[in-house]
């Protein structure tokens, strides 16, 4: 029995410890899964899967990307991208192309279709941002940028390191 109320307390501590130092990431991530699920239903009508449409937005203000830099560019592997960019093929959002110089590799381009809907998410997106920054001031903005930004900058030289590029 004292076992099990010395580990009992020993768990508790570290719970303590786990939510003061996740806490920021735990909101992020709400955050996050909010907008996503705000888009999912949006995104319904234009026959958009989940999160689809940041491989549509990238493709359409980049077009010509190949796969490997829309990967970077998203911080997800290329698996996933290869199955999101096969899906917005058979949906007529992109196309693909052969590279002129290097014939392994494929450049992804928006369709008319694409071009046609990006207006809507952009639209919608800015509804997101508008939403989630309400009750802000200007230099509230602002400052919830700066740290945004560096927390992503920072993480991204880990992400580096784990996926190799």
């Amino acid at each position: 029995m004292v076992q099990l109320v010395e580990i009992s307390t020993m768990l508790e501590g570290m719970n303590t410890v786990l939510n003061l130092d996740s806490y920021i990431l735990r909101e992020v991530g709400t955050l996050s899964r909010s907008i996503q699920s705000i888009c999912d239903i949006k995104f319904k009508e234009i026959n958009l899967q989940r999160g689809q449409f940041v491989f549509l937005t990238r493709v359409c203000e980049n077009p010509g990307i190949n796969q490997i830099d829309l990967s970077s560019i998203l911080k997800v592997d290329k698996a996933t991208t290869t199955k999101a960019i096969q899906k917005l093929i058979a949906e007529g959002y992109i196309s693909k192309e052969r590279d002129m110089k290097d014939k392994r590799m494929w450049r992804i381009y928006p369709t008319d279709k694409a071009k046609g809907v990006y207006p809507f998410i952009i639209e919608e997106e800015n509804r997101n941002i508008a939403s989630c920054f309400s009750a802000f001031t200007e230099n509230e903005k602002q400052l919830a940028f700066s740290l945004v930004k560096k927390m992503r900058e920072n993480i991204e030289e880990d992400w580096k390191k784990h996926k190799n590029f």
